[in-house]
């Protein structure tokens, strides 16, 4: 058999049937079906009856709806209003003042969201309107929103991280616990960038507000206090060992309710609002991964992994170069699939030959957030821009412009995690769950 051509009829069929508008996860299927039919002899109507109920049916999926869940109990709260005044009597005496709220609310927010839309949308419903207000340069706003808000992928939980876990059969808790100094490292760069870009263009940065004394600003970040509290009790009850990913996530949905309820916005219509736009996410997520899952199969059965692992051995890759390579492969498929169909469509295929390079699993799935991330902020389908734009009015290319320097800023931290590994794996060796 011609492995190229398998490859070639499988690739034309993708994108065809994504160019008439098919759903991704029909999409995967179709064009999983499709290979069984003609390549392989395994009739192709059983195999994907057994294989979408096994991907539906996984209890570490379960994680997955409920932290949507929180995230959109959350979305309806004054939680974004009380981020704001929290944070904004810290910020006034650094450069780039008030933009940091961008960075530091994303960074808070991921840590009870796991979604990079709805940490990129919670947080820029506070700071877009105020920052405008004030002054500050739109171009920046929108940019530092749309790279901020990928932390929502990176710092656990993260919807992403439990698709990988499942997909490569690795410790979801421990991939939560590897995405912490990655995330923090990041959020950094984010935020270095902004003072530095103040410093050169102190023009641009609107005068500071009053001084407030220091106990008038601890008396500001009372208003952090429910957040801090939840972020505790989801990660606290996973890293203490009290809890799997699976019930911390549940946790979190019961303090986002009770955090809800004490803040008066927990209604009939809230409540109803917000599980059903966690259900409609979760089918459209759970409908790709079952696809996924069995165009992942079919793969299999005509043998694309081992001749695709044989083929790229056979180039004498280094482990740099083969992470170099995946980077560009990943941020060109960023420009036309979201973050979930590219780790599910993917890693079926890529996974033995990750793991015959001597690659960690646990590293190699922070990697993949890393550039997951990127295609959150590549157009024509990058979800943040979809979203700022929605929010700001703004065109998609404008938005992708501003987004640039948080782009190469990304690139930089993936370069950094592999001259340095130990960003992503120091931890979860040092922690006992």
């Amino acid at each position: 058999m011609n492995e190229l051509l398998v490859i070639t009829l499988l690739v034309v069929s993708i994108f065809v049937l994504l160019g008439c508008g098919v759903w991704v996860g029909l999409t995967l299927a179709g064009t999983a079906w499709i290979g069984m039919e003609i390549f392989s002899s395994r009739p192709a109507g059983d195999a994907m009856a057994v294989t979408i109920w096994g991907a539906s049916s996984s209890w570490t999926l379960t994680a997955l709806p409920l932290f949507l869940w929180m995230g959109e109990i959350l979305f309806r709260t004054r939680l974004s209003e009380d981020l704001f005044k929290g944070l904004a009597p810290w910020l006034n005496r650094l450069p780039g003042r008030l933009l940091h709220t961008n960075v530091i609310g994303c960074a808070i927010f991921a840590a009870v969201s796991g979604s990079s839309a709805a940490t990129c949308a919670t947080v820029g419903k506070m700071t877009i309107p105020e920052l405008t207000r004030r002054g500050y340069p739109e171009e920046k706003i929108l940019g530092t929103l749309s790279g901020a808000g990928t932390l929502g992928l990176l710092i656990p939980p993260s919807i992403i991280m439990i698709v990988y876990g499942v997909a490569a059969d690795v410790s979801i808790a421990k991939l939560f616990i590897a995405g912490i100094i990655p995330g923090i490292v990041l959020a950094l760069m984010f935020s270095g960038y902004i003072a530095w870009w103040a410093i050169r263009n102190p023009g641009e940065v609107p005068a500071a507000d009053p001084g407030l004394s220091f106990m008038q600003k601890l008396s500001r970040s009372r208003h952090l206090i429910p957040v801090l509290l939840l972020i505790g009790a989801v990660l606290g009850s996973i890293y203490t060992g009290i809890a799997t990913a699976t019930e911390a996530a549940a946790v979190g949905v019961v303090g986002a309710l009770i955090l809800s309820a004490l803040q008066g916005s927990l209604n009939g219509s809230t409540f109803m609002q917000s599980l059903l736009g966690a259900t409609r996410l979760y089918c459209m997520i759970a409908l790709i991964l079952a696809g996924a899952q069995f165009l992942t199969l079919a793969m299999g059965y005509i043998g694309l992994p081992r001749a695709l692992a044989e083929w790229i051995g056979g180039l004498g890759l280094s482990q740099f170069g083969l992470i170099m390579a995946l980077m560009v492969f990943f941020i060109i498929l960023g420009c036309f699939l979201d973050g979930i169909s590219i780790v599910v469509l993917t890693m079926g295929v890529l996974l033995p030959t990750v793991q015959a390079a001597g690659i960690d699993l646990i590293w190699f799935g922070i990697f993949i957030v890393f550039v997951v991330e990127m295609a959150q902020i590549t157009p024509p389908v990058g979800f943040n821009l979809f979203v700022l734009s929605g929010m700001s009015g703004r065109e998609l290319p404008y938005i992708a412009r501003a987004s640039l320097p948080m782009f190469f800023l990304m690139i930089a931290a993936v370069l950094l995690l592999y001259v340095v590994p130990g960003i992503a794996t120091w931890l979860p060796l040092h922690m006992t769950l």
